[in-house]
Order: structure tokens, then C-alpha cells, then sequence
């Protein structure tokens, strides 16, 4: 949607998505649906032509496949969440279980299975998009209050949203970021994964298998050994916290 250094700035009137799928039927089927519920719909056939759009168009949301000639959506998807925050959608074959996973891990905030439905991929769209327009509007209208939260060496400041341990700055996505934002507001606290799940999404809780991988990928950033955590703990059969004083 916006490169970071310009969260402040927001235009939500008509949301503009990226479609990056090399099937050339495929995409133009999804763009085809998209645009008859009213949305800019933006096209191309690999990661490289992907971003490109996106340096020249301000995109809300992206929808990529994961295996793409040129560039496939892993590498495009890491490469984007270098400067851009806005939600990635994947799209990835049952054949590619590993492939989706790492997508996550990369910066992907949902994914979608082929054959998907147009129904289906709409739903994860305005869910994402929703998601992410609140989770804005939150930043940009709340109280003046302290907003920063210190456990040991992790710090999170609502402020600016940064995270930094040990005085580093850590990149996070912004699901990773409400994550850890719901955790060190209430360290101490065991959330089930239902629970992180309907507080990020603000919906009924589904698919929380993702919750897991989103887990995964902020120890990998936080903890100096993720095979011994200091900071986010998981409290087996019941869910994750961080540790009130680490």
C-alpha cells in the first residue's frame, strides 16, 4: 500500500491490487473478478515485472504466486518487504507445502491453495484489506500515551512501530508486529492460538496453523538462539507469551 517512511499518508477510496501469476488465465480471470467488485487491478507475469509495478504504482494489496520463471514469489515477496507493508496474499499448489511456508516466513500475511475458488480468493482480500485498513487507523488516531514497551532487551514502541532488541532495529511484518504487540502488552499471559488469531484478524479464527509459522519467523528475528527462546515462549498444549521480565 505505502512504502514505510510513509505510513502517515493513506488514500483508501479505491483499493488497487497486483495480481503476479505467470498463468496467464489465471490472471486474468482473478483480474476479471476483482475489477467487477470494483477494484483497480494491476497485472504482470513474474517477481520482476511485479516490482516494478509496485515502484510505480501505489499498490494495496498483492496477490502472487509462488512458482514464477524470472522471479518467483518468495524471492519477490522479500525483496518487496524491504520498503512496503501492505498485505501479500499467496497463491501456492498442494505440491508446494514447503514453498507456502516460506512464503510466510518471508513476509506473506495468507495464503490461498489451487484450484481456489473466485469467491474464496475475494473473501481473503477484503479480510486482508480490512484488516489492515483498522490496524491503520488505529496507529493514526490513538490516545497520547507512553506506547512503548520494554521487556529485557526487546523493545516495541507504537509510536514509530519499530522493534529493536538489544538496541538493534529488527524489520517485522505487520502481522508479526500485532503479534508481538498483543504479547508484550500482556506479558506473562498464555494466549491460545485461537485467541492471537481472532485479536490480529478481528474474525472468527481459522486456519491458525499460521499462527505457528508467524511464531516461528519472529523468534528467528528476536532471539539470539530461537532453540532456546528468551523472550516468546510456548507453553505446550495452551498457546505462546512473552515472558514478563526476560
Amino acid at each position: 500500500m505505502r512504502k514505510n517512511e510513509k505510513e502517515g499518508t493513506t488514500d483508501m477510496e479505491i483499493n488497487h491490487v497486483l495480481v503476479v501469476e505467470d498463468d496467464k488465465e489465471i490472471r486474468e480471470g482473478v483480474k476479471i473478478y476483482l475489477k467487477s467488485k470494483g477494484y483497480k487491478v494491476s497485472e504482470a507475469a513474474n517477481g520482476v515485472e511485479g516490482l516494478e509495478i509496485i515502484e510505480k504504482e501505489d499498490i494495496h494489496l498483492a496477490i502472487v504466486d509462488v512458482m514464477m520463471p524470472r522471479m518467483d514469489g518468495i524471492t519477490m515477496t522479500m525483496k518487496l518487504r524491504e520498503n512496503y507493508d501492505f498485505p501479500v496474499i499467496f497463491l501456492s499448489a498442494k505440491s508446494e507445502e514447503v514453498d507456502k511456508i516460506m512464503g510466510l516466513d518471508m513476509g506473506a500475511d495468507d495464503y490461498v491453495t489451487k484450484p481456489f475458488t473466485p469467491m474464496e480468493l475475494l473473501a481473503r482480500v477484503n479480510s486482508q484489506l480490512r484488516r489492515y485498513r483498522k490496524f491503520m487507523e488505529k496507529l493514526e488516531h490513538k490516545e497520547v500515551k507512553s506506547n512503548v514497551h520494554v521487556i529485557g532487551g526487546l523493545e516495541l514502541n507504537e509510536d514509530t512501530r519499530e522493534v529493536s532488541v538489544d538496541g538493534e532495529t529488527v524489520k517485522v511484518t505487520p502481522t508479526e508486529y500485532k503479534i508481538l504487540l498483543l504479547l508484550m502488552k500482556h506479558a506473562g499471559r498464555v494466549f491460545s492460538a485461537d485467541e492471537i488469531y481472532e485479536w490480529v484478524w478481528e474474525e472468527h479464527a481459522v486456519n491458525t496453523d499460521t499462527i505457528m509459522v508467524h511464531v516461528r519467523n519472529i523468534r528467528e528475528k528476536i532471539e539470539i538462539n530461537p532453540k532456546e527462546p528468551k523472550y516468546l515462549k510456548v507453553v505446550w498444549g495452551v498457546g505462546y507469551k512473552i515472558e514478563k521480565q526476560a
